[in-house]
């Protein structure tokens, strides 16, 4: 009986002091569409697919592209706090119809190359992160750029003069305003459906990164290349605070790590992306990452920069901040008070 109960009291220290096996926390996550390319294909998703091994946390993630999953970008913020999905890759200036507050990362104009747009974004995400923690129970681990997003048109055009009278495919209402104000006829088109709108004559034109162009066919069923930057497609990644919560603190620090080393890696692979398609797509050498076409490329002329240039003052910002401030009423004085020395007002 002795002997039993010493064994006991033995098994019982032993139990105690061996740490209990951490749960495993399931994570649904959204990645961006296939379509997309390469950051998609050669940066998220390992990412996701390997980051229990890489940070040691107890997660277990299901990983799947947005193009597999029937949902719309449109409707990320709606997912993510329904907690239908976790984690997702957000496509920020498509989820800004729910929250425009997003759109003042990335107004026309704002972000006419990579150097400025990391400045946009150190001084504005905490106040996007704190709107979406408030609104869609979400927290903000980061946002990257595709790159600069330029035209192609399957019409020959000299500048942006001549987008006159096109229809012209844009992704969100800041850049639909913009190519009212330069004459075009703005369409929102989905970016798996632009070539084939494109080839069909729906549109005229079309804007993106030119590495995404690539990737998805575009110099196809297109003739000519602007290449100038209208804005930087910035993404994100967001987790539901539920989801966020189930880590301890300790844990929340790991993960935030993690997210911090890919985001800076997707910013400078994206600038190697942006640079060797841009080259890819005109025929140029060397081009290692996409599909050599032979579309022309259009010269940036002085005017057209002057007038993207002054597109966040006389175009973009006015009209944001109008339509921002109906639902967020601060929205415009928190972008000012963020922004105002990076963008000289």
């Amino acid at each position: 009986m002795m002997r039993k109960l010493i064994v006991s009291t033995l098994l019982g220290s032993v139990l105690a002091s061996t740490p209990a096996l951490a749960e495993t926390i399931n994570l649904k996550v959204i990645g961006q569409p296939l379509a997309t390319g390469l950051i998609q294909k050669n940066k998220e998703q390992p990412f996701f697919e390997n980051l229990a091994e890489k940070t040691g946390l107890p997660l277990k993630v299901n990983y799947k592209p947005l193009d597999t999953t029937g949902i719309k970008d449109v409707e990320q913020l709606r997912v993510l706090k329904s907690g239908l999905f976790d984690l997702i890759s957000l496509r920020m200036s498509q989820i800004s119809r729910d929250e425009p507050t997003i759109l003042g990362l990335d107004l026309v104009g704002l972000n006419p190359d990579f150097e400025q747009g990391r400045k946009v974004v150190a001084a504005y995400k905490d106040t996007v992160d704190q709107r979406l923690q408030e609104r869609f129970n979400t927290k903000l681990l980061g946002v990257w750029p595709f790159g600069p997003q330029v035209l192609f048109c399957n019409h020959p055009i000299n500048g942006l003069e001549d987008v006159k009278g096109l229809k012209v495919r844009v992704y969100d209402q800041n850049l639909a305003q913009f190519v009212e104000s330069v004459g075009g006829v703005p369409v929102p088109v989905a970016f798996g459906d632009v070539h084939q709108s494109l080839a069909l004559g729906m549109i005229e034109c079309a804007i993106t990164g030119p590495s995404s162009a690539n990737s998805a066919g575009w110099p196809e069923v297109t003739t000519h290349m602007l290449p100038l930057g209208f804005q930087l497609a910035l993404n994100g990644y967001g987790i539901n605070l539920k989801a966020w919560n189930k880590l301890d603190e300790a844990q929340q620090q790991t993960l935030q790590a993690a997210f911090d080393e890919l985001n800076e890696e997707i910013w400078s692979y994206s600038e190697e992306l942006f640079l060797d398609a841009s080259r890819c797509n005109v025929g140029e050498q060397p081009c290692e990452t996409g599909k050599s076409f032979n579309l022309v490329e259009v010269p940036v002329n002085e005017a057209d920069l002057a007038t993207v240039a002054s597109t966040v003052t006389q175009v973009s910002y006015p009209t944001w901040a109008e339509q921002c401030d109906k639902s967020n009423p601060d929205c415009s004085a928190n972008w000012k008070r963020d922004l105002k020395d990076i963008v000289g007002l």
